[in-house]
This record gives C-alpha cells, structure tokens and sequence, in this order.
C-alpha cells in the first residue's frame, strides 16, 4: 500500500465520521423538535381547558376574583408566547396560577364538590402529568445533544455546522420556590 493510498483512506475515515457527527446532530436536534411537539400539544389542550375551569369557578359567588384574572392572564401569556423560552415561562407562571386556584377550592366545599370542577381538575392533572413526562423526555434529549456539542471531537463539527445548545424546560427559580411551598391539596 503507498502512502498516497493510506492518506486517503485516512481522510475517507475522517469523512465518514464527520457524517456520522453531524447525522448524529440531526437526529437529536429533530428528537427535539418532535419532543417540544409534544410538549406544546399537551400546553395547548391545558390552555383550552383553562375557559371551562374558570366558568366553573365564576358560577360561585364567592370567589377570588383576583386570582381567576391570574389565571386568565397567564393562560394568555401562553397562547401569545412565540419562542420556546416564552412557553417555558409561560407554563410555569400558569402552573403557579392554577395551583392558587386549587388552593382556593380548598375554601369553598360546594365547589370542592362540584362535578365539572372535579372532571376538569381530574382532566388538568392527567394533562399535568403528560406534560411533565414530555418535560423529561424533552430535558434528557436537550441534555445528550448539548452534551455533545461540547464533547471532543464532536465540537468541531457543531461549531462547523453552527449547532448551537437548547434550552431546558425547567422551571425558574420564582416557580421552583413557589411551587415548593404550594399545600398540598387533596380532593
């Protein structure tokens, strides 16, 4: 074999492990994509459940009007939010705002028994709960692929081809703290 020949198919090898690097990009960055569809769908379907909900409280005469408009606003803070970024926030602060809301439930026993409160309660936290699953799956496919992004050799290749990190969908530090000192509500 003459040198001419070991030096192409050195540079044959290098090639093919730069595609296989930037297919292995592609897929995450499209696992990614497919898995924040996910997440927006189950966003989605939380926001149009959000009017029902609210309708539901506002047929008592005591409740808290402030707290109701929290919602209202947060659920419009989502369907406005454009970026990833924005949902994220989005969904955090209507979390926050729905967790208040059933908090005030507590207060209110007729409306603790209400069956349209109790089904549309039963159908946010079924929905919570797929949004949580799509969290993980989403934050564990953002971690591999920006994990990647900063591994030896590969870095080459996503500053090359101007891969650049993802977000995680986690929530901020006001969420987080609030979130933890929410009571926790059975009904």
């Amino acid at each position: 074999m003459s040198f001419l020949n070991i030096v192409l198919l050195i540079i044959a090898a290098i090639a093919v492990y730069v595609v296989i690097i930037y297919n292995t990009f592609i897929s995450l960055r499209a696992g990614i994509d497919a898995s924040w569809s996910d997440i927006d769908v189950q966003l989605k379907r939380r926001f149009d459940l959000i009017p029902a909900l609210v309708d539901t409280v506002k047929g008592y005469k005591e409740y808290e009007a402030d707290t109701l408009e929290k919602v209202i606003q947060a659920r419009q803070q989502g369907l406005n939010a454009a970026t990833v970024d924005e949902k994220v926030t989005a969904a955090n602060t209507l979390s926050g705002a729905l967790g208040k809301l059933f908090a005030l439930a507590e207060a209110y026993p007729d409306l603790k028994a209400n069956t349209n409160f109790l089904d549309l309660q039963s159908q946010l936290s079924s929905l919570e709960d797929a949004i949580q699953n799509a969290r993980r799956y989403y934050n564990a496919i953002v971690r591999d692929y920006n994990a990647k992004l900063e591994s030896f050799p590969d870095l080459f290749v996503a500053r090359k081809f101007q891969f650049t990190p993802r977000s995680y969908f986690e929530l901020d530090e006001k969420e987080a703290s609030e979130a933890k000192s929410m009571p926790k509500i059975h009904f």
